[in-house]
C-alpha cells in the first residue's frame, strides 16, 4: 500500500476521515434554507433570491416536471449559462428524482443531438436565446418538450424594463413568434404548481444524480454517471478543506461555467452546503462584468482558472486600481497548469490565497489540492482530500505500484469516484479496475504524474499528449512551463506535430503580451538553456489567441489538427 505521508501536511482541523450524509444531493439547499431563509442564496445584477424562495421555486419545478411525466431516472438536460434559472432547474430536476444533464451553451445543435440522443434526454431547460439552436437539433432527438426561460425573468424591475427595450431582441432573447407547440415557458410553468405538489420520492444515495459528458476533444464524447453519494462526498471534501470559512457568511463568485463539474460541485454545490451567496457570471469572458461584480459584491471565495486569473491580472483597469479586489480570500484554481507568475501577481492584487487543485468529470470534481493555509507547492495540485487513496502506477505493466518520485499513471479511489460511463461498458473496464487489494476499484486517470516525499502530487502530463521525437519522451507541460517563464509569454500550447525525419516533434505555440514582440529564434534560444535539445520546439507560431475549453483549458488536439489543415 502507499504510504500516507500528505496527512501530516493537512491543515488543522481538516480531517483524514468524513462521515457522509445517507442523504441526496438535494438536501443541502433543504438544509440551508431552514438554517439560512433570509439569506440570499444568488445575486443576479442586483436582484436577490433567498434560500427560502430557492428552495421553493426548486419544488415548484420538480412539481412541473412530474406532471409533464418525469420520472425517477429520467435524464433532463439543461443548456444555459450561470443564472438563477440555472441552479432552479438543477435542483428542480434532482427533487423530481431525475438525472440533470448540463450541456455547454456553446455548442452546436450538431453536438447536441450527439449528448441528447446519448442520453436519453426528452425534457429540457433551454434559455430564450438558444432556442433556435435547440429547435435545430429537436427533429434528430427524442426531445419532446423544452421549458425556456429569458435571462431578464430573474433581473431586477429597473434592469429588466431597460433590457427588453435594448437589448431583448438584439441579444437574441426575444424568440419571434412565441413558443412552439409543446414547449412551455419557465415562469409560466412553475406558477401553476404550489411547493406542496412536489412529488416526495425515496432518493437514495445510490440513485443517479449527474451524466457529466468529457469535452469530446480526445475522441467520442463519453458521460461519466454520478451517483447523489459520489456528489455529495465531493461536495464534503471540498467543504472540509476550506478550514477559515464560516458558514452562513460567505460569498462565492460564480464566474465558472456551471454546466461543468468543476462549477457544478466545487463552486454551487458547495456554496449551498454552507449557505454561501453566490454571485452569478453568464459571461466569464467578459472580464469587466466579472470585475464590477467583485468590486460590488465583494465575493470572499472565486473558484476559477488560470486563464480567468491572468486576465484579471492583464487588465488596464485593474492596473489604474479601479475596482476594489480585496475582499477575495481564497481561490481554487483547476481545469490548467497555475503558473508561478499568475499565481503570484494574484494574490498581490487581493490579498487572498490562490491554490492548484486538480480533479476530473469521472470523480466529479476534486480530488487533490494544495491547503488553504499550509504549503503551496508552485507546479503540484496538492494532496488527495480526505478518503481519497491516490498512488502511481507502472505505464510499463499498469499494475506495478512505482516508488516516490517515480512517473507513472495517476490511480485514485473514493467515495466520489463515478458509477462508470453510460452504455460504454469497454470504457468503463478500462478506466474502473480491481487490483486485487481488497478495497475496490482504481479510477486510472489517464494522467501521467509523480509524488515527493510530503504526498503532493504533480501531474506531468496527459498519457495520450505524450511527443515522441526519434524515440524520445517530451511531456507538453515541462516545455509549456519553461515558455511560460520567458516575460514576453502571455500564453503557450505544446504539441506533437507529424515529422518526416523523427516522425514527430515538438511545435509551440505563442502568444505574446501586449506590446511585445519576439522571434523564433529568440524563443529556440531561450529553450536551450532549460531544456534538452530534443525538447527544444523545431516549429514555433506566433498568434493573436489560442483554442480553449469554456473551462480555459488549451485544445492541444485542436492547435494539432489546425496545423494539419494549413496549406504547406
Amino acid at each position: 500500500m502507499t504510504p500516507k505521508p500528505w496527512f501530516s501536511h493537512y491543515d488543522p482541523g481538516v480531517p483524514e476521515h468524513i462521515e457522509y450524509p445517507g442523504r441526496p444531493l438535494f438536501s443541502f439547499l433543504e438544509d440551508s434554507a431552514a438554517k439560512y431563509p433570509d439569506r440570499a442564496c444568488t445575486l443576479f445584477k442586483g436582484a436577490t433570491i433567498t434560500y427560502q424562495e430557492m428552495n421553493t421555486l426548486t419544488d415548484k419545478v420538480a412539481a412541473a416536471l412530474s406532471a409533464l411525466g418525469v420520472k425517477k431516472g429520467d435524464r433532463v438536460g439543461i443548456f444555459m449559462p450561470n443564472t438563477p434559472q440555472f441552479v432552479m432547474a438543477c435542483f428542480g430536476i434532482l427533487k423530481a428524482g431525475g438525472v440533470v444533464v448540463a450541456t455547454n451553451p456553446l455548442y452546436t445543435s450538431t453536438e447536441i443531438e450527439y449528448q441528447v440522443n446519448d442520453a436519453g434526454i426528452e425534457v429540457m431547460f433551454v434559455m430564450s436565446n438558444f432556442y433556435k439552436t435547440i429547435k435545430a437539433a429537436q427533429p434528430k432527438t427524442h426531445l419532446k418538450t423544452l421549458i425556456v426561460t429569458n435571462i431578464k425573468e430573474t433581473l431586477p424591475p429597473v434592469l429588466k424594463i431597460l433590457f427588453t427595450l435594448a437589448k431583448e431582441k438584439k441579444g437574441g432573447f426575444r424568440i419571434e413568434g412565441g413558443l412552439q407547440a409543446g414547449d412551455f415557458w419557465m415562469k409560466d410553468l412553475i406558477a401553476k404548481y404550489s411547493n406542496s405538489e412536489r412529488p416526495r420520492l425515496n432518493i437514495t444515495p445510490d440513485d443517479t444524480a449527474l451524466f457529466q459528458y468529457s469535452g469530446g476533444t480526445t475522441g467520442i464524447s463519453k458521460a461519466a454517471v454520478a451517483m447523489h453519494r459520489n456528489v455529495v462526498a465531493n461536495t464534503m471534501q471540498i467543504k472540509n478543506w476550506f478550514t477559515n470559512l464560516k458558514d452562513g457568511q460567505e460569498i462565492v463568485l460564480m464566474a465558472i461555467p456551471l454546466f461543468h463539474v468543476y462549477g457544478m460541485v466545487a463552486g454551487m454545490n458547495f456554496a449551498l452546503a454552507g449557505g454561501a451567496t453566490m454571485v452569478m457570471i453568464p459571461n466569464a469572458r467578459d472580464i469587466q462584468d466579472v470585475l464590477e461584480n467583485i468590486h460590488k459584491y465583494h465575493p470572499t471565495v472565486f473558484p476559477g482558472v488560470p486563464t480567468l486569473y491572468n486576465a484579471i491580472n492583464n487588465h488596464p483597469d485593474v492596473a489604474a486600481g479601479k475596482y476594489h479586489l480585496r475582499s477575495i480570500k481564497a481561490c481554487i484554481s483547476g481545469s490548467a497548469p497555475l503558473m508561478r507568475e499568475t499565481k503570484e501577481k494574484f494574490e498581490n492584487l487581493t490579498g487572498g490565497i490562490v491554490f492548484e487543485g486538480f480533479g476530473l468529470s469521472e470523480a466529479p470534481t476534486a480530488t487533490h489540492c494544495n491547503p488553504l493555509l499550509g504549503i503551496n507547492k508552485t507546479g503540484s495540485i496538492g494532496m488527495p482530500l480526505p478518503d481519497v487513496e491516490s498512488k502511481i502506477i507502472s505505464l510499463d505493466d499498469g499494475v506495478t505500484e512505482l516508488e516516490m518520485g517515480e512517473i507513472g499513471e495517476l490511480v485514485i479511489r473514493g467515495p466520489q469516484v463515478m458509477k462508470g460511463y453510460h452504455n460504454m461498458p469497454t470504457e468503463t473496464a478500462n478506466t474502473l479496475r480491481d487490483m486485487g487489494d481488497g478495497g475496490g476499484t482504481w479510477l486510472f486517470t489517464g494522467d501521467i504524474a509523480r509524488m515527493d516525499e510530503d504526498g503532493y502530487f504533480y501531474i506531468v502530463d496527459r498519457k495520450k499528449e505524450l511527443i515522441k521525437p526519434g524515440g524520445y519522451q517530451v511531456w507538453p507541460r515541462e516545455v509549456e512551463e519553461v515558455i511560460i517563464s520567458y516575460p514576453k509569454v502571455l500564453e503557450v500550447g505544446v504539441a506533437g506535430i507529424p515529422d518526416p525525419y523523427r516522425g514527430e516533434t515538438v511545435k509551440a505555440w505563442i502568444v505574446l503580451r501586449t506590446g511585445e514582440t519576439a522571434t523564433v529564434d529568440e524563443i529556440r534560444t531561450f529553450c536551450k538553456q532549460k531544456l534538452a535539445a530534443y525538447k527544444v520546439p523545431t516549429h514555433i507560431e506566433f498568434r493573436s489567441e489560442l483554442p480553449k475549453t469554456t473551462v480555459g483549458k488549451i485544445l492541444r488536439r485542436e492547435l494539432v489538427r489546425q496545423h494539419r489543415e494549413t496549406p504547406k
